[in-house]
């Protein structure tokens, strides 16, 4: 099964503007030097794609085989860097675009596995993966408990927001509204963790 490139690939790259501002904004929030801010940027905006194209085989990735990536992410990066004082009319910034990023990233690796021979179940799981990849890059190298490990509503996002999108590819459904559904259902579960405090069960102490 087929779909159209040019709107996975779009959307990929605003999953990669998305997700790299959140990486520089963490960076800030972090007190990092440029350099930190424009490597965390790029780390966020890629790891779910590598982390994709290589389970799927489509090596080597793209993301390390293009330069718009690197070139979005230092774009990201410093417009973070230099501008974050523009987001603070925004409650939680790094966070919104990160949950934006999240439901691009899930929806089109989701899309791209099945593409490439998946089942749709583990077309979803992929999807999944694809779009907690970056998210858990940030985490681990700003020394942060990685989001998809607490009780927030993060993984559980993605696999609902891919699971949509492949539920709609597979009935046949036009794309665009399908990929649409994903995203926004998974970013609808995250803000709904966010701001309303949507949790998983914790694990009980001792």
């Amino acid at each position: 099964m087929m779909w159209s490139g040019l709107l996975i690939e779009s959307l990929n790259w605003v999953g990669a503007v998305v997700f790299a501002l959140s990486g520089a904004l963490v960076g800030v929030e972090r007190r990092l030097d440029l350099f930190g801010v424009l490597v965390l940027a790029f780390v966020t905006a890629v790891a779910g794609g590598i982390a994709r194209d290589v389970l799927i085989g489509a090596v080597p990735p793209e993301a390390i085989v293009s330069w718009r990536p690197l070139a979005i992410s230092i774009v990201a990066g410093l417009f973070g860097f230099w501008g974050h004082r523009a987001f603070v009319r925004l409650r939680y910034p790094a966070l919104v675009f990160d949950a934006a990023g999240l439901g691009v990233f899930a929806v089109t690796g989701a899309a791209k596995a099945l593409e490439h021979g998946l089942t749709p179940l583990m077309a979803a799981v992929l999807g999944m993966v694809s779009g907690i990849g970056g998210g858990v890059a940030r985490d681990v190298l700003t020394m942060r408990m990685p989001t998809v490990l607490t009780s927030d509503i993060y993984a559980v996002a993605a696999l609902a927001g891919a699971g949509a999108t492949i539920v709609g590819l597979v009935a046949g459904a036009p794309e665009g509204p399908a990929l649409t559904v994903g995203i926004g259902l998974c970013f609808f579960l995250r803000m709904m963790a966010i701001f309303r405090r949507w949790e998983l069960p914790r694990a009980g102490g001792p």
